[in-house]
């Protein structure tokens, strides 16, 4: 299975850019590994929030392959304990998923297109973070499950 994450939007801080791709290449040893980042929009100012996740949703949108598991990385999603995510990881290969693609949005949100492309919602906090940290938390929750999947040291119990 091919892991696949896609985030609107750069990372701008250095410290999470630094999480990010040490994350990134522990994640690489367990399963291929992909990362789409699309560009925020400009000039928003003047565009409703509805615009904006209509154009990021299509941003979005073209970024899906037909063959993709696809996972929106939503607040009112299903929460997982870290185990529980590492067994979510185990029957996803076991059901022979090509690729788990795992979206965290733009600051409002996604539009209804991309909610209906989705297969499932998953929350990792009921907390609110600020979308570049939720991708470093979204990374080390990955290697976390995977590391949980292979019986080595880096979870405890």
């Amino acid at each position: 299975m091919k892991l696949k994450l896609i985030f609107v939007g750069k990372t701008e801080a250095d410290y999470i850019s630094t999480g990010c791709s040490l994350f990134e290449k522990r994640i690489r040893n367990y399963l291929p590994l992909e990362i789409i980042v699309i560009p925020a929009l400009k000039n928003t100012k003047s565009l409703s929030m509805e615009i904006q996740k209509q154009k990021e949703g299509q941003l979005i949108l073209n970024k899906i392959d037909r063959y993709d598991y696809v996972v929106l990385m939503d607040e009112h999603g299903r929460e997982y304990r870290s185990v529980e995510w590492a067994q979510y990881f185990q029957n996803k290969m076991n059901a022979g998923v090509k690729s788990l693609c795992l979206i965290i949005g733009g600051p409002y949100g996604f539009s209804p297109e991309v909610y209906q492309k989705a297969q499932q919602k998953i929350a990792l906090s009921k907390m609110t973070f600020s979308h570049q940290m939720i991708r470093l938390l979204l990374l080390e929750q990955c290697y976390r499950g995977l590391s949980i999947l292979k019986n080595e040291p880096y979870h405890h119990e």
